[in-house]
């Protein structure tokens, strides 16, 4: 209805006890409906941050891209693209997103997941409806805007990004980043 987050439409069903109306109103007080919509704007300037981790043995370096070079110098996205470098030097994901995790890799998951279940003993026809929960889990898991961000995991990557937005008013987006370790 509103298009933004999950987490952001359950704390605002939480705060309004439930009322639909009043959530969403919420919702566009924190700007979080607006920065959604600026998601699908173009972002093609911005910057690249890196993080190396205090004993040397794991870097990153991430492509975060906003709409202007005004944006890219500000304080507050400088500070956004070194927490998502420290966090994918923490978390390592192996993605940007749920949707680019390869089918076949998923496919391999659902196997060994299908596989866990039935030997737990569930019935067939449990085992397709908790696939889909744990395939959705799985994806999350393995793609950076799907984590929980280390330094508060109450908010995914994503999250922080579209608070991010809503505060600089332009559209923010991950590029791609590498995560290196010995």
């Amino acid at each position: 209805m509103t298009s933004a987050g999950m987490l952001d439409c359950k704390k605002a069903l939480e705060e309004t006890n439930g009322d639909i109306e009043k959530a969403a109103e919420e919702l566009r007080k924190k700007g979080i409906i607006k920065a959604v919509k600026k998601m699908d704007r173009a972002a093609s300037e911005g910057r690249f941050f890196s993080y190396v981790h205090h004993n040397g043995k794991i870097g990153v370096l991430v492509e975060l891209n906003c709409e202007t070079d005004f944006v890219a110098k500000n304080e507050m996205f400088m500070e956004l693209g070194k927490d998502i470098a420290m966090h994918i030097a923490a978390s390592a994901p192996q993605f940007v997103r749920p949707e680019e995790v390869p089918s076949e890799l998923v496919e391999k998951e659902k196997e060994i997941q299908a596989q866990a279940l039935r030997d737990e003993g569930k019935p067939a026809n449990m085992i397709e409806k908790i696939m889909e929960g744990k395939m959705k889990k799985f994806t999350s898991e393995v793609s950076l805007l799907g984590q929980g961000f280390v330094k508060d995991p109450s908010k995914t990557i994503e999250d922080l990004i579209k608070e991010s937005i809503s505060k600089l008013g332009e559209n923010i987006s991950v590029g791609r980043f590498i995560r290196y370790s010995i």
